[in-house]
């Protein structure tokens, strides 16, 4: 939010006051002796990185296909397949493009019966509409927690929420490259782009699997609030 704030610094400077110390204009960021979460997995090669995501993928009900660009469309078809096909909901994002999917997904789906929708951003309710009755949506990831199993999306005008929220089923796509160790690294990524300036999205969503909740005595039930069912796909960056 843009706007103007009335009269800041006399009434900070008059709670420093009934505090009995100057007032403060600058706070400097401390730096701790010991920060154990950029120990963790510290060490770790991409490989590395994927065997950890592929184990905890096992903790969060969550399937995991191991593919590169050659073996995308195949791949991606045998999840959709599984997933019984029929509606589709996508973001419109320039990496389907990228990876080869564009066409595949127009054409081929096309002549399988298979209807796939665009999100649309001059189209809100109809965006709301199509994702509400979409059997299956597609994301793209653009951080992912190892430690977690964590899949980060940035919501944006063509990237809406809605696409990871409301179909039945979730497939979020995940170039290896943004395989990082865990919470720590994401945080820090985030953090530089305000630092630097950059305009970041409306919405940031950690989406860890399937939809569950374990509020009532611990007991873990999966697909409560979204979707009942997900797979990442990791792929080998080109």
């Amino acid at each position: 939010m843009i706007g103007t704030i009335e009269n800041r610094d006399a009434f900070l400077s008059k709670i420093a006051q009934q505090l009995g110390r100057a007032p403060k204009t600058e706070l400097a960021q401390p730096i701790w002796q010991y920060q154990p979460q950029d120990r963790v997995l510290k060490d770790a090669t991409k490989d590395e990185l994927v065997e950890v995501l592929v184990e905890q993928c096992k903790n969060i009900h969550t399937d995991i296909v191991l593919t590169d660009t050659a073996n995308l469309t195949k791949d991606l078809q045998k999840v959709v397949d599984n997933y019984g096909g029929h509606t589709v909901v996508t973001w419109k994002d320039e990496r389907f493009e990228r990876y080869g999917l564009t066409s595949f997904m127009t054409e081929h789906w096309s002549q399988m019966g298979i209807q796939l929708y665009e999100w649309n951003p001059a189209q809100h309710e109809e965006n709301i509409r199509q994702a509400e009755k979409a059997n299956i949506g597609i994301t793209i990831s653009e951080i992912t927690l190892a430690e977690s199993g964590t899949a980060v999306l940035f919501s944006s005008k063509n990237k809406g929420r809605s696409v990871s929220f409301l179909p039945e089923k979730s497939i979020i796509l995940i170039p290896k490259s943004t395989i990082v160790p865990r919470m720590t690294q994401a945080a820090r990524f985030i953090r530089e782009k305000i630092r630097d300036g950059e305009q970041i999205a409306s919405c940031i969503n950690f989406i860890t699997g399937p939809s569950n909740s374990a509020d009532i005595e611990m007991i873990l039930i999966v697909g409560v609030h979204g979707p009942i069912k997900a797979t990442y796909i990791v792929i080998e960056d080109q």
